[in-house]
């Protein structure tokens, strides 16, 4: 591939993403950092603003990434997931990476109205609030803000919430989750989201609102935000899916 940069129908901004996405897939490891703008404006005699539009569009396409105040450097793939029944650590062990969790609070409380209705609980009654982060390889991956019956899992707050809630709840209360119905979004993170995911402001997110049950019984309504930049989504699609 040319290293030089020349006037033509390939905008400046274009020829300089190629050059940049050749050295990642060549030279460069993941989380390395990317040269400077003024190494690059200098070296091929470019402007800042050609420069700056290719790092967008490159962090756009998720070849790198921004870290604030530190520089830009190449983005490590993406951790892709099918669409399948599995807690997090199963679907992070699957990809060999080793999950682990940041208890941010768990509490009784009042669930909205939503995952009151999903888990059957009473009005004036409380349930299980459980806030966590998600990491892998100790990279922060989703926060999770998961609503469970009390009455189901009493103790909840004395048991060790480090790992998967599913073999917990399978293991220690005798509900294994086998159905849940699944609803995906996205959204931007915000400052409190972005904290907490290391992540910047607007970052985009993926959000799952889960609700779970054990056989007929509601166990769980969770709403995890993944950031989009670290994560996505496989779906196999055939005609005999295709509904009437």
């Amino acid at each position: 591939m040319s290293r030089t940069i020349v006037e033509g129908p390939l905008p400046k901004h274009a020829q300089l993403s190629a050059i940049l996405t050749d050295l990642v897939a060549t030279e460069l490891r993941p989380d390395a950092p990317i040269p400077s703008e003024r190494e690059l404006v200098a070296k091929y005699g470019v402007s800042r603003a050609t420069v700056r539009k290719a790092f967008e569009r490159l962090i756009s396409d998720g070849v790198l990434q921004r870290a604030h105040g530190k520089g830009t450097f190449v983005a490590r793939p993406r951790l892709e997931s099918n669409l399948h029944l599995a807690s997090f650590s199963q679907d992070m062990r699957r990809r060999g990476l080793s999950p682990s969790t940041r208890l941010l609070s768990i509490a009784p409380a009042a669930p909205p109205a939503e995952a009151a209705r999903t888990l059957r609980v009473g009005s004036g009654r409380s349930a299980w609030r459980v806030d966590r982060v998600r990491l892998a390889d100790g990279r922060p991956v989703a926060l999770e803000n998961g609503w469970y019956p009390r009455a189901l899992f009493p103790d909840l707050d004395r048991e060790d919430l480090s790992g998967s809630l599913y073999q917990l709840f399978a293991d220690r209360y005798g509900l294994a989750i086998d159905r849940a119905e699944q609803t995906l979004w996205a959204e931007p993170a915000d400052g409190e989201v972005g904290r907490l995911l290391d992540a910047p402001v607007h970052t985009p997110l993926l959000v799952f609102r889960r609700q779970s049950r054990a056989g007929d019984v509601p166990v769980e309504h969770v709403v995890s935000r993944y950031r989009g930049d670290r994560y996505q989504l496989h779906m196999s699609l055939s005609h005999d899916q295709v509904a009437g």
